[in-house]
């Protein structure tokens, strides 16, 4: 068992133990991973590039983004097992998608948007 399916049946547990099950749908397991995303996004907010690369020196802040961080994955986790998404699988596909979409010799350097799919 990969640290991400432990991680996946970890949590699995927990929500069954407190028959949470129930309410984890994907529409409130979709909801809540944006809302805490949204409190990530929080913890940077207004800081400037600088601040932001530095905010793990800040050992209360550090602790925040780190709650944060974790609250979004077990969120996107819990999404996923509940949808019978491989998380990793599905990761590798789109990191082919976009090898394909952004070739490194057009790409290198610029951030401009990619053509649609075809």
């Amino acid at each position: 068992m990969t640290e991400l399916e432990d991680l996946a049946d970890r949590l699995r547990r927990f929500a069954r133990e407190r028959d949470w099950e129930q309410f984890h749908t994907p529409k409130n397991l979709a909801m809540a991973f944006a809302g805490e995303a949204g409190e990530l996004v929080a913890e940077f907010q207004w800081l400037t590039p600088e601040e932001s690369a530095a905010v793990m020196d800040d050992p209360e802040a550090a602790e925040r983004v780190r709650s944060e961080l974790a609250d979004v994955v077990t969120y996107l986790v819990r999404l996923a097992d509940v949808l019978g998404v491989d998380l990793v699988e599905a990761t590798h596909a789109k990191i082919d998608q976009n090898e394909r979409r952004f070739p490194v010799e057009a790409s290198r350097g610029s951030a401009r948007k990619a053509p649609p799919l075809a």
